[in-house]
C-alpha cells in the first residue's frame, strides 16, 4: 500500500521542478561533461522537490475539498484512503531530510540545502494560509481582493518553491552561495507569479482534458487573479452580480461569472498581460552578467511561455 501511494502521488506531474535541477546545474557548469555523481545528486535533488509537491499537494486538496488531481481523484478521495491521506502527506514530507541525510551529509553545502528547503516549506505553508485565510465561510468579502494581495498569496504559495527551490539546488551544488544571488531569486519569483496568472486564467479557460483536473476557483471563492482584474474593470451593475454569484456552488452561479469574464473581455487582457510579463522578464535575465545564469533563467522562461496545462 505504502509503494502505490508513492506511486500514486509523487510521479505523474510533468516533472519541470525536479527536471530542473539537473538542467540549471547542467547550465551552469557552461558545457563541462557532468560525471554520474553529478548527475545522481542532482536527480536526488530534484526528486526531494518533487517529494516536496506530492506532500503539498495531498494536502492542499484535502483542504480545497478537490475531486481531481493529474486527470484520477485527488488521493483522499481514493477508496479505503480517506483522512489517513494526511498522515501520507507527512510521510512524503519526512522524506526529504532523509535523501539529504543520506546522499549530502558529507558534502560543504549540507546545512544550507536543510535550511533552503525548510525556509521554503515555510514559506509555502504561510502562502497557503493567507489563500485559505481569505476564503472562510461565512467571512467572504470580494472587497478585500486586490492585486497586492494576489501577489503575495502567489508569492509565497507558488513561486518559492516552484521556481526558485530549483535553481538555488543547482547554485549550491555549483559551490555559490545564495545570498550573492538575490537577483536571480526577485526574477525567479517574478516569473512565478506569472505562472499563477497563467493558472488562474487555465482554471477558467483551459480545457480539463489538457490540464488533468477542473477548475473550481470560481466556486472556492478564490484570489484569482481574473476575479482581481473584474473587479478593477466592474460597474456597479457588473460589480453587484459578481458579488451575488462569486464563491457559490451552483453552476448556474459560475456560469454567471465566466459570462462577466467574457463581457469585460478578460481574455484579452490576460493575453496583453502575458506577453508584457514576458518582455520584462526577458529584459531583466539579458541585464544578468553571468551567460550561464541567463541560460538557466530563459530555459525557466521558455518551458512556461504560452503553456497550455
Amino acid at each position: 500500500m505504502f509503494a502505490y501511494m508513492l506511486d500514486y502521488n509523487v510521479p505523474g506531474g510533468k516533472l519541470n521542478r525536479g527536471l530542473s535541477v539537473l538542467d540549471s546545474y547542467k547550465l551552469l557548469q557552461e558545457g563541462r561533461e557532468l560525471t554520474e555523481n553529478e548527475i545522481f545528486l542532482a536527480s536526488a535533488l530534484g526528486w526531494c522537490i518533487e517529494w516536496l509537491q506530492a506532500y503539498f499537494l495531498v494536502l492542499d486538496d484535502i483542504m480545497d475539498n478537490s475531486h481531481t488531481r493529474r486527470g484520477q481523484p485527488c488521493w483522499f478521495r481514493v477508496p479505503k484512503v480517506g483522512m489517513i491521506a494526511v498522515n501520507d502527506g507527512i510521510i512524503l514530507r519526512n522524506h526529504i531530510p532523509r535523501i539529504l541525510r543520506n546522499h549530502f551529509r558529507e558534502k560543504k553545502y549540507y546545512v544550507d540545502l536543510v535550511d533552503l528547503f525548510n525556509e521554503v516549506e515555510f514559506q509555502t505553508a504561510s502562502g497557503q494560509m493567507i489563500d485559505l485565510i481569505t476564503t472562510i465561510e461565512g467571512e467572504k468579502d470580494l472587497s478585500k481582493y486586490s492585486l497586492n494581495l494576489h501577489r503575495r498569496i502567489v508569492q509565497y504559495k507558488t513561486a518559492y518553491y516552484s521556481f526558485y527551490l530549483s535553481v538555488a539546488c543547482a547554485l549550491l551544488m555549483s559551490g555559490e552561495k545564495l545570498e550573492n544571488h538575490l537577483d536571480v531569486k526577485n526574477i525567479l519569483i517574478d516569473m512565478g507569479i506569472y505562472f499563477q496568472v497563467q493558472d488562474d486564467y487555465l482554471d477558467c479557460f483551459g480545457d480539463p482534458k489538457v490540464i488533468g483536473k477542473i477548475g473550481t476557483d470560481i466556486e472556492d471563492f478564490k484570489c484569482s487573479w481574473l476575479v482581481v482584474k473584474a473587479l478593477e474593470l466592474c460597474n456597479d451593475e457588473q460589480k453587484k452580480l459578481l458579488y451575488e454569484n462569486y464563491g457559490k456552488e451552483d453552476p448556474a452561479c459560475v456560469a454567471k461569472v465566466k459570462e462577466l469574464y467574457n463581457e469585460l473581455n478578460v481574455q484579452g487582457i490576460f493575453e496583453e498581460y502575458e506577453s508584457q510579463s514576458y518582455e520584462k522578464l526577458v529584459n531583466s535575465i539579458e541585464v544578468h552578467p553571468s551567460k550561464a545564469v541567463q541560460a538557466v533563467l530563459k530555459s525557466f522562461l521558455a518551458k512556461i511561455y504560452k503553456r497550455e496545462k
